[in-house]
């Protein structure tokens, strides 16, 4: 694990799934390494009246009705759609959920315009069909078929991003959950086993790309996954996420939670402002996700690391937060502008403390971008 620059989650929380699993003695659906209550508790963190030996943190911060929907639709013979906008969470809880139901949250298809039938089918290995002709042994299975084989979760990242040649190649194995394979003569045909499911993601800001089919999307259930506005579980994320990059970098660096607030505080006002906009041109370009959010602390807390006196500052937090947001000059450039003198100028006037540095610091960013 330590070699890895990131573990997958089977990986990383390998000793809570061991533990999990040994004091598991709920009925479990198919092959699956835990019951659907345990992959609950391992998504959402255990309670004192779970009475569990050792504590399992919280990995996924979202309504609890989310994750136990997710849970219910694999354990159907449907697939699972999560869909939301960018930076909700979508796929850390995919990952999540095949982690714990099938411990391999590899088996996955990145959806873009150029996946084809065979990313998520099969291909073949030309110099063995060569040498030998097309058999099994030449068979380049997918991760979706892979998954079919061993009876566990295969996951299909962006699904709208790809082409609905694609996406139509999806509804016969939701539906009838086997693949066949023309080209051979015998053992043409590979089933599905027990346990098998897709978990798909779906940029909700890509809607009008590639639009789902009825007939696709009556193999899903779909599970929305909001943008997180609750101030508290928002900093619950970001926080977590923060330590584990601190640890990540063995970093030893505070972050005061004044600073986590006028982080906080910053992306709640900016997307006040988005929503009240009358243009695009007067938003944004950014989604102003929590992941955006998470994004802009990392960059922060490693320049402060790498670059700064090991201290995080109000005027390097703004500094990666203009360097983060401002995508498009001038527009953005002129939004997160008035932004300061509209809003965090007030504010600095009034309350002083960390706004005004945050002040300062974003002028300054502004002004070596402009």
């Amino acid at each position: 694990m330590s070699e890895m620059l990131r573990a997958p989650a089977e990986v990383k929380y390998a000793d809570e799934l061991d533990f999990l699993e040994s004091v598991d003695t709920d009925p479990k659906p198919f092959s699956w390494r835990l019951s659907p209550r345990m992959v609950r508790l391992f998504i959402l963190g255990s309670e004192r009246a779970d009475g569990l030996d050792r504590e399992i943190p919280q990995k996924w911060f979202g309504d609890r009705t989310f994750v136990e929907r997710s849970i219910v639709t694999l354990a159907s013979d449907r697939g699972l759609l999560l869909i939301g906008d960018p930076g909700t969470g979508k796929s850390w809880l995919a990952e999540l959920l095949s982690a714990a139901v099938c411990r391999n949250s590899t088996l996955v298809v990145q959806g873009t315009a150029g996946t084809t039938e065979d990313h998520i089918k099969y291909s073949w290995n030309v110099s063995m069909v060569i040498a030998r002709g097309q058999s099994r042994e030449s068979m380049i299975p997918s991760p979706i078929m892979t998954a079919m084989e061993q009876g566990t979760i295969g996951r299909f990242e962006e699904l709208t991003r790809s082409t609905s040649d694609v996406q139509d190649a999806l509804i016969s194995i939701l539906s009838e959950k086997y693949v066949s394979v023309p080209e051979l003569d015998h053992d043409n045909i590979v089933f599905a086993r027990p346990g098998f499911s897709i978990i798909a993601t779906a940029n909700s800001r890509d809607r009008g790309v590639n639009d789902l089919s009825s007939a696709l999307k009556r193999r899903f259930n779909f599970v929305r996954i909001p943008v997180v506005t609750n101030k508290r579980s928002e900093a619950e994320i970001v926080r977590f996420r923060t330590e584990e990059l601190l640890r990540r970098h063995q970093i030893t660096l505070d972050v005061p939670p004044t600073l986590l607030d006028i982080l906080l505080q910053s992306f709640a006002d900016l997307r006040a402002a988005a929503s009240s906009a009358t243009s695009d041109d007067e938003k944004l370009e950014s989604a102003l996700s929590t992941a955006e959010q998470i994004g802009v602390l990392e960059d922060a807390i490693l320049h402060s690391q790498f670059f700064g006196d090991r201290t995080l500052r109000a005027a390097t937090l703004a500094g990666s937060l203009v360097g983060s947001l401002a995508r498009r000059s001038p527009e953005d450039l002129a939004i997160l502008n008035k932004y300061l003198h509209g809003v965090v100028e007030p504010r600095a006037k009034q309350d002083g403390g960390g706004w005004e540095g945050f002040l300062d610091g974003g002028r300054q960013a502004i002004a070596s971008l402009s």
